[in-house]
């Protein structure tokens, strides 16, 4: 079965060849915007909210992977959750079954999971050695991370692996919960977790300004330190985030599709009023002055008015069950009064 290129595989690719294309071309600023200036996005708890109750796994079942194949799952005591963004580790936890989650990937990093074993070691690189000295009965995984080879050997080894979908947008968040909740044999649950994070997406929208008035915001995935600065357009996740807050997507809107190389033409020509980066995207390039260096960035409204929102790395793409909490964050961050 081929499997789709989605915005977490593009971003994972850019991130193995370290390829940039950044520009420098002359242009004057553009007009100013009314804008509040740098802000963070933070969510109101740092941590993930469990179903209460808790539920009682009804094992075993037999699901179908998103690689097509038929799994059965026999046990959900010790599970093992991974993908680029986090996103899974997150779903298990906040189904309530975090206390039976044996080891993380470098994503996850709420406080109920940090202290977890870690088994990316090298970036979003799964360690065979290390996943199975952790014995795990189950393991969610999607096509975001890897090495195939890794997995192949864990198989080998005679644990199950359900593959979840990889697509990272908004639509999909239940659908990801139904799948994780059917592989840990807790369906009923998953219908609950699935009501309650599609209520608070819905309550955090209409938290977006209704006058008709659009910001334009461009998200950049900059690392500073690997010399990467790609900017986000259609299908890159980052346009769901955006476009849930009732701003524009300034990529997509300049026609770019997932991530693409950052250029200052494209930058100046996408003309965002605020750019939306990734607290230590941010922190790589030396905070706001580092960023406004960076070719195209100080000709744009956004640099004018220094309007960069920053928000956690392991939060803004994550489309895991705080996703609702997470859209309301950028939406008090982007629109809230100047200070």
């Amino acid at each position: 079965m081929i499997r789709r290129a989605t915005a977490a595989t593009a971003l994972a690719a850019f991130l193995l060849t370290g390829c940039t294309s950044v520009s420098e071309v002359g242009a004057e600023p553009a007009a100013a915007s009314n804008g509040c200036g740098v802000a963070t996005a933070k969510l109101a708890s740092e941590d993930v909210t469990p179903l209460d109750p808790a539920p009682t796994p009804k094992l075993p079942v037999t699901v179908t992977s998103a690689d097509g194949r038929k799994v059965t799952v026999k046990s959900a005591d010790r599970i093992l959750a991974v993908n680029l963004y986090g996103s899974l580790g997150e779903l298990v936890f906040s189904l309530g079954l975090g206390t039976n989650v044996v080891g993380r990937d470098t994503s996850t990093t709420f406080p109920s999971a940090a202290k977890l074993p870690l088994v990316t070691p090298q970036g979003h690189d799964l360690s065979a050695e290390a996943i199975l000295k952790l014995n795990p009965t189950v393991i969610l995984a999607d096509d975001s991370i890897g090495p195939a080879t890794a997995l192949d050997q864990i198989r080998k080894a005679g644990i199950p692996i359900v593959m979840i979908d990889d697509q990272q947008t908004m639509a999909a968040v239940p659908e990801h919960i139904r799948a994780v909740a059917g592989a840990l044999g807790v369906a009923e649950a998953g219908e609950r977790l699935v009501t309650r994070v599609q209520q608070e997406i819905d309550a955090a929208k209409r938290s977006a300004p209704s006058d008709g008035t659009k910001l334009k915001i461009a998200f950049l995935y900059v690392r500073g330190t690997a010399g990467v600065f790609l900017i986000g357009g259609k299908g890159a996740g980052s346009d769901a985030m955006i476009e849930a807050i009732g701003a524009t997507d300034a990529g997509s809107a300049a026609g770019l599709s997932k991530f693409r190389p950052l250029t200052s033409e494209g930058l100046i020509t996408a003309a965002p009023d605020v750019i939306l980066v990734m607290t230590e995207g941010l922190n790589s390039v030396g905070g706001v002055d580092g960023l406004l260096k960076l070719p195209g960035v100080a000709q744009t409204p956004a640099g004018v008015n220094r309007r960069i929102v920053d928000m956690d790395d392991g939060v803004l793409l994550n489309f895991g069950g705080r996703t609702g909490k997470a859209v309301e964050a950028l939406a008090k961050a982007v629109y809230g009064p100047c200070s």
